[in-house]
């Protein structure tokens, strides 16, 4: 048994932390605020305490409102652009996954060049070296989806050749993340159940990867443990504050175990279906093919014991390793999410062949995590086997 463990990372968990903001010492004088090109930080009234936070500090903000629900290239390279033109020494995230992973790869953009992609390390990807550290990067949660508060991952978009590549590199671990539950009350049912499946799937591919380790596998089972127990009342009763609060520490816990562990090549697929179908929330495309990846695993024996386990976790039986699969069907239904459609967002199996192409070559990382390799075929036949 080996392993690596570094979450160089202040984490301020519970009800009521983002009143912390303006406590603790921040890594820098003038802030990028990084929130979505939506109004959900406006109206949750976050956006306004984060902004006093900082002036109440003497830290001059200067918001960028430009990340969508994927964050693309176009996006971050604008924002690294304004970054440097204003003199920003630090980046704020305020929101879910999509801007804390927008605003890693803004600050390590406006430290290091004019283009995002050049760094990249994968697919079409420059695989440039990284020469200075990114700016440093405060995070505050408002979902319950990603864990990328907790890791040193960002995963964009480029729209002109059609990839979603996730890029590690350690300077985008966030210096301080604030975990305030209360900043979930708000979201959508919908968004809930995505946001809290992206966490689960993490948990659960994680474990079944053949990166998996002591330490991770500790991480992975209490995170599964908690979405079980958690996400439908989340999703049912949006205002269950032991459910969002539980759900917080799921999705952190997430974010965690991917330091340790890494996700599957579950995860590449989905990023090929998001790249194709940008309207297409992560969590969503998810679920979608959950039943029938898993049930590829289980049907070539890849890993029955954990399986088994992950059952447990859930709250199953655990004697057979598709109790998993029972389990998550379950929890599907009680989320109201078993009925997705890929064909609702533009994508019909004359795509699948691409998309298989597109995701055993951008995100080749986690198809190397499997403990039995999935060939082409295979692939097409579980996006065959998911297609509604």
């Amino acid at each position: 048994m080996q392993f690596e463990f570094s979450v160089p990372t202040r984490i301020i968990f519970g009800e009521g932390t983002l009143s912390e903001l303006e406590k603790r010492p921040l890594p820098g004088s003038k802030a990028l605020l990084v929130i979505s090109n939506g109004s959900s930080a406006k109206r949750s009234g976050a956006l306004d305490k984060v902004l006093t936070a900082l002036r109440s500090g003497g830290r001059s903000p200067c918001i960028y409102n430009g990340i969508g629900a994927n964050p693309t290239l176009g996006e971050v390279n604008a924002g690294a652009r304004l970054a440097r033109r204003e003199g920003c020494d630090f980046v704020v995230a305020l929101g879910g996954g999509s801007v804390m992973d927008a605003a890693k790869a803004i600050a390590l953009t406006a430290a290091n060049g004019d283009n995002y992609w050049d760094f990249v390390a994968a697919g079409t990807g420059g695989g440039r070296p990284v020469s200075r550290m990114p700016l440093p990067i405060v995070a505050i949660t408002t979902t319950a989806g990603t864990g990328s508060e907790a890791d040193g991952t960002a995963v964009v978009t480029n729209p002109d050749t059609g990839e979603k590549i996730g890029f590690v590199h350690p300077g985008m671990f966030p210096v301080l993340s604030i975990v305030d539950s209360t900043l979930t009350l708000g979201v959508p049912p919908a968004l809930t159940a995505y946001q809290g499946f992206d966490a689960l799937f993490h948990a659960t591919e994680c474990y079944v990867s053949a990166k998996a380790n002591k330490m991770s596998d500790m991480f992975a089972l209490t995170s599964v443990e908690y979405c079980a127990k958690y996400l439908d009342r989340a999703v049912n009763c949006g205002a269950d504050r032991e459910a969002r609060d539980g759900m917080s520490f799921a999705n952190m816990l997430s974010g965690m175990v991917m330091t340790l562990s890494g996700c599957t090549s579950k995860h590449g697929m989905e990023h090929a279906m998001s790249a194709l179908a940008p309207n297409l929330p992560h969590g969503a495309g998810l679920i979608m093919i959950a039943p029938a990846y898993y049930g590829h695993l289980l049907d070539i024996h890849a890993c029955d014991d954990r399986f088994m386990t992950l059952a447990k976790a859930m709250g199953a039986e655990g004697n057979s390793p598709r109790d998993f699969l029972t389990a998550l069907s379950s929890l599907m239904n009680d989320c109201g999410v078993d009925s997705l459609r890929m064909s609702d967002y533009g994508i019909s199996p004359e795509h699948f062949e691409a998309m298989a192409e597109n995701a055993m070559s951008s995100m080749k990382r986690v198809f190397l995590n499997d403990r039995v390799s999935l060939f082409k075929e295979d692939v097409i036949a579980i996006y065959a086997r998911s297609y509604r």
